[in-house]
């Protein structure tokens, strides 16, 4: 009988639908992804992103015993978390550190808040944010090819020759789109992303908007800023961000005005850590920033209840 009665916070929908559909449908939306990088990357991209799952699903498995929870995971979002922690970083940095940002993702980003559905920020980039405070060399060093330095937006950032990043020769645009350069694990393949989001579109899982919304941001910024607009929204994190993490459900404002301000938000944080900061990338921190705003978000673009008056 209690199991019964048991309820969850408001809002409360009635759908066929249930959480293991939509972490699943997630997660074959980032299957693209995850094949681009097993062919820029080699073998090195599935040890990395099935160490971090591995680790993921043991500390949720581990945090749900010791909080005498129901164990779940099976239910793909600890699986979800450890593919979006493996795809924002290096392909080549130590185990250790993908085992300890793993750990971290599941066990301060979600479970301390309680578990799904109760957590503030995005897990993966929580995992992300304390590797980078931690081993900050670690998870800026990029490889690509067998050779190492400088990626497209640090070189842009500094001022250096694009043709001396990590990006194959040729076409500069056509590389970038499809992912011919170095970074993260996951983000390089705009193309993958793009087919991932539009899966994920189709199946109507993430509101369109948001992406749509934030890359518009950072485009327009960077034209402001007299950058090249495409460079900028073709390399870094910008992709995966705004399809697999602005747009997650749980850490996103509830309506469409607050999703809109929510994205815009990203994108102009994101614009002001690459143009005025002293990093190159800001997709991460920004989320996390824009994070920490949703509950306010959410206070004021709610709906009125009906028949409410001052």
């Amino acid at each position: 009988m209690a199991k019964i009665l048991k309820m969850g916070p408001s809002p409360h929908i009635r759908t066929k639908e249930t959480v293991d559909d939509v972490m699943y449908d997630v997660i074959i939306a980032l299957l693209p992804a995850l094949l681009a990088a097993c062919y820029f990357f080699g073998i090195r991209a599935i040890v990395v992103t099935a160490v971090s799952i591995l680790s993921c699903m043991v500390t949720e498995f581990v945090c749900q015993k010791l909080m005498k929870q129901d164990v779940q995971i099976f239910d793909g979002s600890a699986i979800i978390t450890g593919i979006l922690y493996a795809f924002v970083i290096p392909p080549y940095m130590s185990l250790v550190y993908v085992i300890v940002g793993a750990v971290v993702s599941i066990a301060l980003g979600k479970m301390v808040f309680g578990g799904l559905g109760h957590n503030i920020f995005n897990p993966a980039l929580v995992g992300r944010a304390f590797v980078q405070a931690s081993w900050p060399v670690a998870i800026t060093t990029f490889m690509y090819d067998d050779v190492g330095g400088a990626t497209l937006l640090d070189a842009m950032k500094r001022g250096l020759p694009t043709d001396n990043a990590l990006i194959e020769s040729g076409n500069l645009y056509l590389n970038t789109f499809i992912g011919r350069m170095g970074g993260c694990l996951g983000e390089t393949s705009v193309l993958a992303l793009l087919l991932g989001g539009a899966y994920l579109i189709y199946k109507k899982q993430i509101d369109w908007k948001v992406p749509a919304i934030m890359i518009g941001t950072v485009f327009a910024a960077s034209l402001i800023a007299g950058a090249d607009p495409f460079l900028h929204i073709f390399s870094g994190g910008l992709f995966l961000g705004a399809f697999f993490m602005a747009t997650d459900m749980v850490t996103s404002p509830h309506t469409p005005k607050g999703r809109a301000i929510f994205a815009f938000g990203i994108g102009v944080l994101v614009s002001l850590i690459r143009f005025k900061g002293g990093y190159p990338e800001g997709v991460a921190y920004s989320i996390l920033i824009m994070n920490g705003f949703v509950p306010l978000i959410n206070r004021y673009t709610s709906p009125k209840k009906f028949g409410e008056v001052k």
